[in-house]
């Protein structure tokens, strides 16, 4: 078995995902990359930056709304690592077009609620069995699952509303896990990213650097991917270990209920 511990981290191959895995590598995870495909140039620049860390690296490929294909892709990282530590349930899509709520499209609702909640809960589900497996087997085990969701589970967007109700499913997931795996010692915790700089946001660019500087962000600035990596690779030191069920808004102030 190996002796370093792995993290499993969906929607690795860019923006928050790409940042967590770094983050972790530099903790001395060994790391399991998991995007919808592992032929691509950010998976493959990823791969780079990890190994050279000294850590290994395995790329793996899922859609993570495909709940049939997750039993074989937690088999493939035991069968290569042979446990998992933490796990990052970090995929996430963005409608592919803002609509009204009163013009959303049951389309719409599906694709984001299948890859934003449904299928990071049947994830961790099979995660969290294996962990409660594994910590009978390995004394020192100290295994972690982490939902990322949103600054959006708790603010209303109308025009894209699809996404507003996945995320505050997502923090409902992460508070029931936690309830139901503190007695198996498993530590679960929820991060609210705030507004960050990533290919999802790309497309508002311009709104949002005006709303930020006009200082809907207390602290005046975007959030980089870097923020929330740097978050997580807290939580997976232990710094947190009292914590199981926290909430950690990484979002610049905007959690703050100001008048």
């Amino acid at each position: 078995m190996n002796n370093k511990p792995v993290a499993v981290i969906t929607g690795a191959s860019r923006g928050i995902g790409r940042a967590i895995a770094i983050s972790l590598a530099s903790e001395k995870f060994d790391i399991a990359a998991i995007a919808r495909t592992v032929e691509s140039e950010g998976m493959e620049s990823l791969a780079r930056e990890i190994t050279a860390k000294n850590v290994a690296f395995f790329p793996v490929g899922l859609d993570i709304a495909c709940t049939d294909c997750q039993d074989e892709v937690v088999k493939n990282i035991l069968g290569r690592y042979g446990r998992i530590d933490l796990l990052v349930n970090n995929a996430g899509v963005a409608p592919l077009k803002r609509n009204d709520l009163l013009e959303m499209t049951e389309e719409s609702y599906e694709r984001v609620m299948n890859i934003n909640l449904k299928g990071p809960v049947f994830f961790a589900q099979r995660i969290a069995r294996e962990m409660i497996y594994l910590g009978r087997q390995i004394s020192d085990y100290r295994p972690a699952i982490i939902f990322i969701s949103s600054i959006s589970s708790t603010r209303t967007s109308v025009n894209r509303a699809e996404y507003c109700i996945s995320k505050a499913g997502l923090s409902m997931a992460s508070s029931v896990f936690a309830d139901r795996l503190a007695a198996d010692n498993i530590r679960v915790f929820e991060i609210r990213p705030g507004i960050i700089n990533t290919d999802m946001t790309a497309r508002v660019k311009d709104t949002y650097d005006k709303l930020i500087a006009d200082g809907m962000v207390p602290q005046k600035r975007w959030g980089y991917p870097e923020d929330i990596g740097r978050a997580v690779a807290s939580l997976a030191r232990g710094d947190w270990d009292f914590s199981t069920g926290a909430i950690f808004d990484i979002s610049g102030g905007l959690n703050i209920t100001r008048l």
